[in-house]
Formats: C-alpha cells, sequence, structure tokens
C-alpha cells in the first residue's frame, strides 16, 4: 500500500509541475520582442542572420514602414515580409523569444487571404513558367542519344 501512494503522490507532483510550467510559458509572454528573432522563432527564415539580412535590406515592413532588426513588435502588429518571389502579410498573434516547432510557429500570425491568394497564384505560375521552360529545353540541341537515333534514322534511308 505504501509503494502505490507514493507513486501515486509522484506522478500528482509531476502533473504539478507540468501545468506550472506551462501556465508560465502561456502567461510570461514577452511583451515585445525583436523583429528579427521573432522571424527567426516563427520560421519564416532558417537562421536569424537571414532574418537580419532580409530586415536590414528593406524587404520586412512593419506597419507599413521599413524597420531595422532590433526593431520591438508586439501583438497586433501587421508586418509585410518578402522572400523571395513569394510575399506574405501578417498579423502577429503571439510573440516567441525562442525557436518553436512549425505547429506551434503558424499559432504566432494570421496570414492575410488576399496574400495567401497571390502566393498561390504566384506559386501555379512559376510552375507553368518552369513547365514551358523545360518544353524549349527539349527544343534545342539533340542529346547523345538522340543524334545516335538520327544517325541511323539517316543511315537506314541510303
Amino acid at each position: 500500500m505504501g509503494w502505490r501512494f507514493s507513486r501515486v503522490v509522484s506522478m500528482l507532483l509531476f502533473l504539478l509541475v507540468t501545468c506550472f510550467r506551462i501556465y508560465l510559458v502561456m502567461n510570461n509572454q514577452p511583451e515585445t520582442v525583436r523583429l528579427d528573432k521573432w522571424l527567426w522563432a516563427t520560421r519564416f527564415f532558417k537562421t536569424r542572420t537571414l532574418a537580419t539580412d532580409t530586415v536590414s535590406s528593406g524587404k520586412v515592413q512593419v506597419d507599413g514602414s521599413r524597420a531595422k532588426p532590433s526593431r520591438q513588435v508586439s501583438v497586433g502588429q501587421k508586418l509585410n515580409i518578402k522572400k523571395g518571389p513569394f510575399e506574405f502579410d501578417v498579423c502577429i498573434e503571439r510573440l516567441f523569444q525562442k525557436r518553436v516547432s512549425a505547429k506551434e510557429a503558424v499559432t504566432a500570425y494570421a496570414e492575410t487571404e488576399e496574400s495567401m491568394d497571390k502566393r498561390r497564384i504566384l506559386e501555379i505560375k512559376l510552375k507553368d513558367d518552369r513547365l514551358i521552360s523545360q518544353g524549349e529545353r527539349l527544343a534545342g540541341r539533340p542529346s547523345k542519344r538522340d543524334r545516335r537515333q538520327i544517325h541511323k534514322f539517316k543511315s537506314h534511308d541510303d
């Protein structure tokens, strides 16, 4: 009977500590975070250096104005992020100091429907352009196999 009681107590203690940690994480969100750190933590960029370089080059705007990497952002601010040919219009909903999983990162912002539609259209256009360019490549110089078939065809005509 004693070992069961101690096991139950240890399990309850573990649950209590876990719940307390979750409470601290959820309620102790910082009020502001550096812009480059937030972009890295929410997985828009693979490294903080990439995030910093992108913000410094003016490809990220906060509430419509150019920002520095050290700019403090808070919940409710709107970001415009240009990443390659794609553009993201997002509103910050949660702040993170550390990099989080992809599932959690998606909960940190809300992307506008217009932004998602533009990105989908651009993806389709880029895919179509890629298919067209592959077709043009086929019409160019013949490969080694093609040359063999041409020579074989011509030699049979004689």
